[in-house]
């Protein structure tokens, strides 16, 4: 092949490589130990302040990835936990403020007819260094905001280990 051949050849089939390397992307996950580190640590603010919760810990699309019941916590703790962690992850917001914008009369009050949606305060977004790992739901604290405060906590004992 001659050189001209060659380098008319080479500049055609650039674009092509790069719509290749489009083609695929990767995701970082947490691992099921940072995963249980953090439902741990959420567990055990709850407990401090005498609460009997269940914490679920789920990937980012929502999937569980920890599942824990504290041993007299309600048992519609544990769908009500994996419920607020898998409505955080899937709309990237705290459940706190989906419960105030999916009011009646709102403009997302549709959503609150999604199954599995629990727009009330106590699920977190996990995310480090620009990435959205997953999320944290706390169920079984007086409130939206005792949940919330538990899964908190729950994050800040892996904030070290996912930010980069």
């Amino acid at each position: 092949m001659k050189p001209r051949s060659f380098a008319v050849l080479l500049l055609t089939s650039l674009p092509l490589l790069a719509v290749a390397q489009d083609t695929t992307f990767q995701t970082r996950s947490l691992t099921p130990e940072v995963a249980l580190i953090a439902a741990r640590s959420a567990l055990e603010q709850c407990r401090k302040q005498g609460f009997q919760v269940a914490v679920a810990v789920v990937d980012r699309s929502g999937l569980t990835q920890v599942l824990l019941r504290d041993r007299f916590a309600g048992a519609h703790t544990l769908d009500v936990a994996s419920g607020k962690a898998w409505t955080a992850a899937s709309f990237r917001t705290p459940t706190s403020a989906l419960a105030n914008e999916t009011q009646p009369g709102k403009a997302m009050s549709g959503l609150r007819n999604v199954p599995r949606f629990i727009p009330v305060g106590g699920g977190l977004v996990i995310e480090g260094g620009g990435v959205v790992f997953g999320a944290i739901g706390v169920s079984g604290g007086p409130g939206g905001d005792a949940d919330e405060a538990c899964a908190a906590a729950g994050i800040r004992a892996i904030a070290e280990s996912i930010e980069f």
